[in-house]
């Protein structure tokens, strides 16, 4: 065996010679970031390395990528500046035209004697000393691919009470649900990202029940909205299924058991409800934003489109909805950018060029920039699109273009001979980065497409267009229309509705009668799978340009 030690951690783990100091760093609970999940691609798992015993050698001080180092005898390990201090930004607000109190659990006093019944569904659950009436709580866990929101809910009144976010731990082992998927779909790799969730939704469990001054045992029923592969590993099933050819779920959504000593540590008797699921990779988190915003009642043609990892759509035409996704790439959550990250401190979030030619560079915390999350990389390609620093091909271009706005000037160069936009000193737009975008727009713009051919319409005939999800909520109108990842005629109908997922949870949470709704109305959604139609290599292409 060989042991490894973390610092400024002062952590020591023993693992085999051959396993990677990535390896060693999950087997010694380091949370170090992979969001590749070790396939050498990101560059995001950058440790330095001390020597033998941290004492000193001939390796001192290099730079390595922990996923494609062997764990040496004695290895001594520096994290980087930035180890455990990671924080991100979540959006937790979202629309909901959903109104009415009706919960699945109530409760009601015994005629027997000083004790209080619950109900689930009408059912007897279980019984407390005493009059606890006046206690009756509920949990919406939105279980994003890169972030989780937990909610607390008073079932009694249905009002929200509190909420508080977080990292998806699971993202430091996989950014995408391909990449997790496959570490699931092993009995070990299953057992560890079930772990995680579990472990992070009880701290925020906790934390919301202390923040409320309620006791964790009055929580009585959690609802997980999420996208499909994100309910499989929040429920320890195998996700495996997923991962090939027809991508069928082993959950459809419904009522399942929490288990005994492994779930989130709420009410003895608690149960756990997901909304019905589309399919393998239209979530339930599409379905709570359908009853979030009531597309199913809608008149006329809209579009309710989560931006994300995961491009999931649905257009409904009076009613009648279908839907698809398409897989845009970690690019929109700042992973395969040179200087991509989360939407923490530092991230560049906003970026524009006013009409006096002024250039107004945003971030997150107001310091100074330390990289580039999703809404600023938008902002960013978006601005350079309409004043001619990239051209319609995704080229940047050079200092010599006179046309260019004079702000721009010194902000062009060559970066290893190869064309950058500098954003400041230390942080840079790659040509990399934009042909990133370029997939991501191109496969959300594809996915438009077929979506409105399916419906018979024009994008001129659409008349709303909602934009769902946390990454969504930050994005401009303009940016979206410039970039072409939406059509110049959508313009003046783009609504921002929010986290769709977090608020159709809580409706489901307080309401059981959308459940049985939404279940008719998910039965009757139709879906497309992009990858059938034969032009869809050439669309996907002609959709790259800006």
């Amino acid at each position: 065996m060989a042991r490894v030690t973390f610092f400024p951690a002062n952590v020591s783990v023993d693992v085999r010679p051959d396993e990677t100091i990535l390896d060693a760093a999950r087997k010694a609970g380091i949370s170090l970031e992979a969001p590749c999940n070790g396939t050498g691609k990101c560059g995001k798992c950058k440790v330095t390395l001390l020597g033998r015993n941290g004492t000193g050698g001939e390796k001192d001080g290099i730079a390595v990528a922990a996923c494609q180092t062997k764990a040496g005898e004695g290895r001594a390990v520096e994290l980087t500046g930035e180890w455990g201090k990671e924080s991100v930004r979540v959006l937790e607000a979202g629309t909901s035209e959903a109104g009415e109190t009706d919960p699945f659990i109530t409760k009601e006093l015994s005629t027997a004697g000083p004790e209080t019944i619950i109900l689930g569904g009408g059912r007897g659950l279980g019984r407390e000393n005493g009059d606890t009436t006046g206690f009756v709580y509920g949990v919406v866990v939105d279980i994003g691919t890169t972030t989780l929101v937990a909610t607390l809910v008073d079932l009694k009144e249905g009002k929200e009470v509190a909420s508080t976010s977080a990292l998806n731990p699971q993202s430091l082992h996989g950014q995408d649900v391909l990449s997790r998927i496959k570490l699931a779909s092993d009995r070990v790799g299953l057992a560890q990202l079930y772990g995680l969730f579990v472990s992070e939704a009880d701290r925020m469990i906790g934390e919301l029940a202390q923040q409320s001054d309620i006791e964790k045992r009055h929580i009585y029923e959690m609802v997980y909205s999420g996208n499909t592969t994100m309910l499989h590993l929040a429920t320890n099933t195998d996700p495996s299924s997923l991962g090939r050819y027809p991508y069928t779920p082993v959950l459809r959504g419904g009522y399942l058991p929490l288990p005994r000593g492994g779930g989130p540590g709420i009410a003895e008797f608690a149960s756990l409800y997901l909304p019905p699921v589309i399919s393998g990779f239209v979530g339930a988190d599409i379905t709570s934003g359908v009853l979030a915003t009531r597309l199913h009642e809608r008149k006329g043609i809209t579009l309710f489109i989560d931006i994300g990892t995961n491009g999931e759509m649905v257009i409904a035409s009076d009613g009648r909805l279908v839907a698809s996704s398409t897989a845009a790439g970690p690019a929109f959550e700042g992973m395969n950018i040179t200087f991509g990250m989360r939407a923490g401190d530092g991230a560049i979030e906003s970026f524009e060029v006013t009409k006096e030619g002024e250039l107004l560079v945003g971030t997150i915390g107001q310091t100074a920039p330390k990289g580039i999350c999703g809404s600023g990389l938008v902002d960013i390609v978006g601005e350079l699109v309409v004043h001619g620093a990239i051209d319609r091909n995704g080229r940047i271009a050079t200092n010599g273009n006179g046309r260019l706005p004079g702000v721009f000037k010194g902000r062009l160069g060559l970066k290893d001979g190869k064309p950058v936009f500098a954003l400041s000193d230390s942080v840079y737009l790659s040509q990399a980065d934009v042909r990133q975008v370029q997939l991501a727009k191109g496969a959300i713009r594809t996915g438009v497409e077929y979506l409105l051919r399916d419906a018979g319409v024009g994008p001129g005939d659409v008349d709303e267009v909602l934009i769902a999800g946390a990454f969504g909520y930050h994005l401009r109108e303009k940016n979206l229309l410039a970039l072409g990842l939406l059509p110049e005629s959508f313009g003046g109908k783009v609504s921002f509705v929010g986290n769709t997922s977090k608020s159709g949870g809580i409706a489901f949470l307080v309401n059981k009668g959308y459940r049985t709704e939404m279940k008719g109305v998910v039965e009757a959604v139709r879906t497309i799978e992009l990858a059938n139609y034969k032009d869809f290599d050439r669309t996907f292409v002609n959709f790259l340009r800006f």
